[in-house]
């Protein structure tokens, strides 16, 4: 007979070494997981470190099996979140547990008893710790390596959700394609070439020696182009100081193109080198050598994939003309830049299941769908 399953709140520096050891155990016979950086999952949870704790709070938990730990799960509210939508909804993250329905049972209904004991009446998840930190489970796609920033998840995940009274919230996709090889974008550079001729619209990169200054201009782009999207939460001036800090080193100036409408910037494509390619076989460490290993990497030329994470326009130009061509000039762009950069298999992700203007643009650029992750809600009674 099995042992009953016993949660505990992180209460030591061992606890949260079991916390972080976890999915090494889960996913030991995964060749697609990769272990993220350790220090920034650290990172994530201390709350001197991590600007989200300026406006949130959370609780971190292991199930135990005896002495065994078989699972781990984190609760927590977003008061941005509450101010924007004034829905009473907090979150769950940091889900990682072992094929047992008494295990995601115990673990869920001790985040969702922390939260209705804060008067939450709704709980969506997996987010970790935010809408713009790592989201959803994985529900297609599971034969390939996640690209930087996004989650991978074995496919019981859902299932042992669903028996929990959680159903789908929203769907979260990503495309791929090869910018060496994909073909019918003649069309997109002739358009290109036609809107800059006009002379209104025109593209530039980042400036890195003004780097912080120029991340804010992109964080302001973002905060009023995807201001309508589901479960959007505005980035903060912290969380912009500690983004900049934490992708300073592998951010390249060609990766991060602005589309200029009359010298005023209004979109921002940007595009990151896949860390997750240049980590796969660190375990997370990056001692006693591993910055060895991946300052090498990091050079010019030998990372062969990316992920552009943010793409597109402000929202008072959305579904016009110039919203079109702005896309246009971006992505025609980005996959210049992805071609001279060696750049074999790219990523746009992730997008909305009902973001119809994201929807009719990627196409344009000959991506295909091939990953799908899920956000779940359930009613807090």
């Amino acid at each position: 007979m099995k042992t009953d399953i016993r949660v505990a709140e992180l209460g030591s520096r061992r606890d949260l070494k079991r916390f972080l050891d976890l999915p090494e155990r889960i996913y030991a016979s995964d060749p697609n997981w990769v272990a993220p950086l350790r220090r920034e999952v650290r990172k994530l949870l201390d709350r001197r470190a991590n600007p989200f704790f300026d406006h949130g709070q959370a609780c971190f938990w292991l199930a135990w099996r005896g002495n065994e730990v078989v699972g781990r799960i984190s609760a927590q509210i977003n008061d941005l979140h509450l101010e924007r939508y004034h829905d009473a909804t907090g979150h769950f993250g940091f889900l990682e547990a072992i094929d047992d329905p008494a295990v995601f049972a115990a673990l869920l209904r001790t985040a969702e008893d922390w939260l209705k004991a804060r008067d939450m009446k709704r709980v969506i998840g997996p987010a970790s710790l935010s809408i713009n930190d790592e989201v959803g489970v994985l529900v297609q796609g599971f034969d390939t390596p996640p690209m930087i920033g996004m989650t991978h998840t074995p496919p019981y995940y859902g299932p042992r959700l669903e028996e929990q009274g959680y159903v789908k919230a929203k769907d979260l996709h990503a495309y791929v394609l090869n910018p060496s090889t994909v073909t019918g974008t003649e069309r997109l550079e002739r358009t290109m070439e036609r809107i800059r001729k006009r002379g209104r619209i025109t593209t530039r990169h980042i400036d890195m020696k003004r780097f912080r200054e120029e991340m804010q201009v992109g964080i302001d782009i973002f905060n009023d182009g995807w201001s309508d999207n589901w479960g959007f939460v505005p980035v903060t001036q912290k969380e912009v100081t500690a983004l900049a800090d934490s992708i300073a080193q592998i951010i390249r100036p060609e990766g991060v193109v602005f589309a200029m409408a009359d010298g005023v910037p209004q979109g921002i494509l940007v595009g990151l080198p896949n860390l997750n390619e240049a980590i796969a076989d660190l375990n997370g460490r990056l001692l006693p050598f591993g910055w060895l290993k991946l300052l090498w990497r990091l050079r010019p030329g030998r990372i062969k994939s990316g992920r552009v994470a943010i793409f597109g326009v402000r929202n008072t130009l959305r579904n016009s003309t110039l919203s079109g061509a702005l896309a246009a000039v971006m992505l025609a762009e980005a996959l210049r830049i992805g071609r001279s950069m060696g750049i074999e298999r790219g990523e746009l992700s992730w997008i909305l299941e009902d973001n119809a203007w994201a929807l009719t643009v990627v196409p344009c650029a000959g991506a295909n769908l091939y990953k799908t992750y899920r956000m779940y809600e359930k009613p807090l009674a």
